[in-house]
């Protein structure tokens, strides 16, 4: 029931529920129902908590494709945190027979940051989607981000679970019915101030947000309908972003923006091969005045298709262009199709693949002589720390604005555009950075570099919004360090589990009862 609970609980943490403070809860209850368990027991537990996790948060990656890829992914993440609460297990038991017995508790976040890192990583290129940093874009936690990013946002609410877990664990010992030092009292009181710090002080690590401000025009075109054949009326849904962008025009001024920004999948009619949608691109350029950047989907390379985001710029000219560099397994293209269509048909949706590019993107955006760079993502790029780290860190661009391009029509009115848009928040905080996120559907909005919104579009509403998000070149410590918190997460545990091993083989010696000393001591 713990297990269960304390995956509820983490799920809960995420929109559109948007408990956020629930995530450490959840660690916290995990963190009870495992300490002291025996590994196979260890392992169970955690796929319960896993399933109970994942079940409901990844809901929307079946609304059109049936429960079966549902299940088959919230089991695959599920069993990461099984190995996960397995590996706990079997450093934690010697620890707590001896005197390294707050290793038993440190050795959790720990834990939590590989099994998140190993489900980035593995199978396909991982699927990093649901990590507890992502949850607390309204946390004061998130602030962690801007200096140890992604993984030290997730330590730190594991770091605050189980500290919560240590000092419930100490306040119950004083009210055990059986002899006990009245230190625990204190003990429970001083753990619970320490689980309070990180989020008592990371309002004082507030990232900066001075910066010079740009006009962004962002258009959320909608579609014709939601669900996976959304396209089936593509010229259509490249007509509303026309259309959209065209009535905003009279909204600007007279002045016209540096940057105009459409979705992913604005144009599935590749502009690059069908003159009709060329021709009505180059239109609206030349119509608004500044250079407009869209996700198309390419006829190349032959037999595959392209992801990709396109710069247009006024006065004509072949458009610059970013292919988007890890395509979704099982959604823009099936490995070993010819294996997994015998346990669905949908993978035959997937008509073509997507080949995948090779370099990160930057567009050179003239602005009153102030010239920045335009750093394109597609879709679930965002939630790669390396995609996102190589992109926004670009020697020579570092002057830039990340635009975040994404289609949320695939998953209909679920939780998962809410999902997205907060990591685009965290990633932010992450690289001290404005982000413009824009969707076919919604949401979309401006991100400021300290994670808080502005023009913040409804699902399924078409939108034209203009913002002046801020240019930044300053480089966080989150940038600078890299990989560096993973690498230190395993250094770590690798060493609290030598020493657990150490302990292990320790030759114990029981000391007889005394009139002075009533319990059995191990040593």
């Amino acid at each position: 029931m713990l297990a269960v609970a304390a995956g509820l609980a983490m799920a809960a943490a995420f929109p559109t529920m948007d408990l956020w403070w629930l995530a450490p809860v959840g660690v916290a209850a995990l963190s009870v129902a495992v300490l002291g368990a025996r590994a196979r027991l260890a392992a169970g537990l955690g796929l319960l908590a896993g399933l109970a996790f994942f079940l409901p948060t990844l809901s929307w990656t079946g609304i059109y494709v049936g429960h079966l890829p549902w299940f088959a992914l919230a089991t695959t993440e599920a069993l990461y945190v099984a190995v996960m609460c397995l590996l706990t297990a079997l450093v934690q038991r010697p620890l707590l027979a001896g005197r390294l017995r707050p290793l038993a508790y440190a050795v959790v976040p720990l834990m939590w940051v590989l099994q998140e890192w190993a489900r980035s990583s593995v199978p396909f290129g991982g699927f990093p989607w649901a990590r507890l940093a992502f949850s607390q874009a309204d946390s004061p936690l998130v602030h962690l981000a801007a200096y140890a990013g992604a993984p030290g946002v997730t330590a730190a609410v594991a770091a605050v679970g189980v500290l919560l877990h240590a000092a419930g664990s100490a306040l119950w010992r004083t009210f055990r019915p059986v002899p006990g030092p009245p230190a625990y009292r204190l003990l429970g009181v001083g753990l619970t101030a320490c689980a309070l710090v990180p989020a008592l002080a990371s309002p004082l690590l507030r990232p900066p947000t001075e910066g010079r401000p740009v006009r962004v025009l962002a258009v959320q075109g909608n579609v014709p309908k939601a669900g996976l054949d959304f396209n089936a009326q593509r010229r259509k849904v490249l007509d509303n972003h026309v259309q959209a962008t065209l009535r905003a025009i009279p909204s600007l001024g007279g002045t016209p923006p540096s940057l105009v920004v459409w979705p992913e999948n604005a144009s599935d009619i590749d502009p690059l091969r069908n003159p009709d949608a060329g021709a009505e691109i180059r239109l609206t350029t030349d119509a608004v005045g500044a250079p407009l950047l869209l996700g198309a989907v390419l006829d190349e390379p032959s037999p595959d298709v392209s992801n990709a985001s396109l710069l247009y710029r006024p006065g004509g000219g072949a458009p610059e262009r970013y292919i988007k560099q890890h395509p979704v397994p099982f959604a823009e293209y099936i490995p070993y199709r010819s294996f997994f269509r015998h346990f669905s048909d949908k993978v035959d949706l997937v008509a073509a693949d997507f080949a995948a590019g090779d370099r990160p993107g930057a567009f050179r955006i003239e602005d009153s002589g102030h010239p920045y760079w335009a750093i394109p993502t597609i879709c679930f790029e965002v939630a790669y720390d390396d995609l996102m780290r190589t992109a926004a860190m670009q020697p020579g661009k570092r002057e830039n604005v990340l635009v975040v391009q994404t289609n949320n029509a695939t998953f209909g009115r679920t939780a998962e555009s809410e999902q997205q848009f907060a990591i685009s928040r965290l990633r932010a905080v992450e690289h001290g950075r404005s982000v413009v996120h824009i969707s076919t559907v919604g949401v979309s909005g401006f991100i400021a570099p300290d994670g808080t919104v502005s023009h913040k579009t409804s699902l399924f509403t078409a939108a034209a919004e203009l913002g002046t998000p801020v240019v930044r070149s300053s480089v966080t410590v989150s940038d600078r360090i890299g990989d560096l918190p993973e690498y230190l997460a395993l250094g770590l545990a690798a060493a609290i589990a030598a020493l657990a091993l150490w302990q292990r083989r320790r030759p114990a010696r029981v000391v007889a009862p005394t009139p002075e000393k009533e319990d059995l001591v191990v040593v």
